[in-house]
């Protein structure tokens, strides 16, 4: 009994030292400031050990994405499909807010363009578009029984579309401005030339009618004249994109690119009635008058002479 018991107090001791020389390198740690004899041996020991410790990350890193691989296998049917419905349900409220988040920006657009021009208008939506090749048209969802009638014209945020030719109770269908039955006076923005924007079969517009005296460059942008009475004054058209000029020709043939894209706009406004601002002055019906097109009204048609803008309608209405 005496042999084990010294036995025992003789293995106790290093352990005593031990718990003593830490206690003691401790406090001095402490104590001593940061330049420290003890502070200097740590950092060499970290230096000369911080290979080894990257090392057994990098080794240890596989098996710790083996761990989360046969946690995935092995997890249960039933937290899968769980999982798989939280997916589907986040990506229909993404897909949701997305949708939301377009119309709100269109509709902003829509109501934007009314305060600019101090519209007097109705919003509709496009509910169809025409699926033959004779025609460029679209369908809203706004009639007769909400006020809308032949011959309105119609924009979206951007600018106009084109103009009620058929009317229902409770749908109406608008002639695009790129059919090639369509006609609408227009000008250059900058200098104030006349001309008749104009529909093509292949869809493109074009402005006819401007004399090569004119000013009229790439990038200049088209509005609406008012001649006609039909469409607001200075609304948005297109931007010229070519401008030629035959030799024997004493009119530029000028190809507008279209201010709008009906495919990306749900939503447009029918204008239901002008001030008097918004209609041509008398000096834009002389130059309109001056030209061969004689004061060309919005539907494409002309009149002739004297006889252009004076009761401010168009032949459509």
């Amino acid at each position: 009994m005496g042999y084990n018991n010294r036995t025992q107090s003789t293995g106790f001791r290093p352990l005593i030292v031990l718990c003593i020389v830490s206690v003691l390198l401790l406090t001095f740690y402490i104590r001593e400031g940061e330049s420290g004899p003890i502070h200097t041996v740590r950092a060499g020991v970290s230096t000369v050990t911080s290979p080894v410790r990257m090392l057994g990350s990098i080794v240890a890193t596989p098996f710790d994405g083996l761990g989360n691989i046969f946690s995935n296998l092995t997890a249960s049917q039933e937290t899968l499909d769980e999982l798989r419905s939280q997916n589907q349900e986040l990506t229909a409220q993404v897909a949701e807010l997305s949708e939301a988040k377009e119309t709100a920006t269109r509709l902003e657009g829509l109501l934007d363009l009314r305060s600019t021009y101090n519209l007097q208008s109705t919003a509709a939506r496009i509910i169809g578009m025409s699926s033959d090749a004779w025609s460029r048209t679209v369908t809203i969802d706004k009639g007769s029984l909400d006020g809308l009638a032949l011959n309105m014209p119609v924009t979206n945020s951007a600018g106009v579309i084109g103009q009620i030719i058929e009317v229902a109770p409770n749908t109406a269908t608008v002639r695009l401005a790129t059919d090639e039955s369509s006609g609408i006076s227009a000008m250059v923005q900058s200098t104030r030339a006349q001309g008749m924007l104009q529909g093509q079969p292949d869809g493109t517009l074009r402005l006819e009618y401007v004399s090569t005296d004119s000013d009229v460059k790439e990038g200049d942008i088209i509005v609406t004249s008012g001649i006609g009475g039909v469409y607001p004054k200075g609304l948005p058209l297109g931007t010229v994109t070519t401008v030629e000029r035959d030799s024997n020709s004493v009119y530029y043939t000028i190809v507008v690119r279209s201010a709008v894209t009906t495919e990306n706009n749900e939503e447009v406004l029918v204008i239901t009635s002008l001030t008097d601002e918004q209609t041509a002055s008398d000096e834009d019906v002389a130059a309109a008058n001056d030209t061969p097109q004689g004061g060309a009204r919005d539907d494409g048609s002309a009149e002739t002479g004297s006889d252009a803008g004076n009761d401010g309608t168009t032949d459509e209405e």
